[in-house]
């Protein structure tokens, strides 16, 4: 048997550590809180996902301010801020991980191509956001914002992030 999956190891380390998850979804449209509620023993740690396609959704489920998707639009570093923190806020957990992208064929525009895609990240002592720009068909670009952003939340709780020494932007 290999190594177990990425949302195995965040389960183990939301659970010792005790803290509980959110999810705010767009582009992947539940793809994350599958693969985490994919682990038995889930429901210790995970409290709710959002899929909030739409971005009226966006503001009646997850407190995005309506003049941030006017002013940068859903796809943005600050939409996911504002997602993840919502989604942690709204759900009274620790963390909240957000995505919101374009995942094609359609949609994509030269500032932001086909592929485009921001991941946040929002617990009560840091927030960042991440932007990719993933290749291939949709289910693919789906299947690559999900991972990276399982990835991210891995890399937070064992990282640098919970203890205050990177806070930086990419």
């Amino acid at each position: 048997m290999g190594e177990p999956s990425v949302e195995y190891l965040i389960g183990d380390l939301l659970r010792q550590s005790g803290q509980k998850l959110a999810v705010a979804e767009s582009c992947t449209g539940g793809l994350i809180s599958d693969r985490i509620t994919n682990v038995p023993g889930s429901s210790d740690y995970f409290i709710a996902g959002v899929v909030s396609y739409a971005n009226q959704a966006k503001v009646n489920l997850l407190l995005v301010r309506p003049v941030t998707l006017e002013s940068v639009g859903a796809v943005s570093r600050q939409t996911v801020i504002e997602m993840a923190r919502g989604v942690r806020q709204v759900n009274s957990v620790d963390i909240g991980i957000s995505v919101s992208g374009i995942a094609g064929p359609g949609g994509g525009t030269g500032d932001k191509p086909v592929g485009t895609t921001w991941i946040g990240l929002s617990s009560t002592d840091y927030e960042h956001a991440w932007h990719n720009l993933f290749h291939g068909s949709r289910r693919e670009v789906k299947e690559q914002a999900a991972q990276q952003a399982l990835q991210i939340l891995y890399d937070y709780l064992v990282g640098p992030y919970r203890r205050g020494e990177s806070n930086g932007s990419n």
